[in-house]
């Protein structure tokens, strides 16, 4: 076969190699983005579900912590006196006021002392300590709440940091796609650069003989 013929055929051969490496490159790189674009897209559906189930709690926790907040009189003082009236007003007060006084007044009636001082003082002070008892009673059941959203906004947080970590290492995925897609074009395309040297200099090598 004449060196040309040869020369050509190395040619079209490393050509055709270099298509071939870089097409599969860029098949390869395109299938890992495609896999990790997945994952991370259903990485955020799945963390968007989280915060959507944790809401109602969260919700629930702020609303205690705001209720704990007027109680204290952190939000001001017309917060906590509205939230002191709201339960002196409460249903639940008129009921254990009507109870304990009815007691109160049973118990004096049973043993003669209906009008006595000490009747009259015990009443007088009945509903004052049941206030604060109440007072003291809502505030810990609001503490439950606030322990609740926080655990609560506790969980979505972590599940934010594991969301981004995941979807940090994914990205990294791509980007070594990307990166391995680049270095293979690059030696595909040495490999097509070093066939036609290869095939030059043998034309080269082949002419020179021939002159000699």
């Amino acid at each position: 076969m004449p060196v040309a013929a040869v020369a050509a055929a190395t040619v079209v051969g490393g050509v055709l190699s270099s298509r071939a490496q870089s097409k599969a490159a860029k098949s390869a790189a395109a299938a890992q983005t495609e896999a990790s674009q997945a994952a991370i897209d259903e990485q955020r559906r799945q963390f968007d579900a989280v915060q959507e189930l944790m809401k109602p709690y969260v919700n629930a926790g702020n609303q205690g912590l705001s209720g704990q907040s007027d109680l204290l009189g952190l939000n001001g003082a017309d917060k906590q006196q509205a939230a002191i009236d709201a339960i002196n007003n409460s249903a639940a007060m008129k009921t254990y006021v009507q109870q304990g006084e009815n007691a109160l007044l049973q118990n004096a009636s049973a043993t003669g002392g209906l009008r006595g001082g000490n009747t009259q003082s015990a009443l007088a002070q009945f509903r004052p300590q049941l206030l604060n008892q109440l007072v003291n009673q809502q505030y810990q059941n609001l503490g439950g709440l606030t322990s609740l959203g926080q655990n609560a906004a506790a969980g979505v947080g972590n599940a934010g940091m594991q969301t981004a970590n995941n979807i940090g290492n994914l990205l990294g995925s791509i980007g070594q796609a990307q990166a391995g897609n680049a270095l293979a074009q690059g030696k595909a395309s040495a490999s097509m650069w070093d066939s036609i040297t290869g095939a030059l200099s043998g034309l080269s090598g082949a002419a020179a003989f021939k002159g000699f």
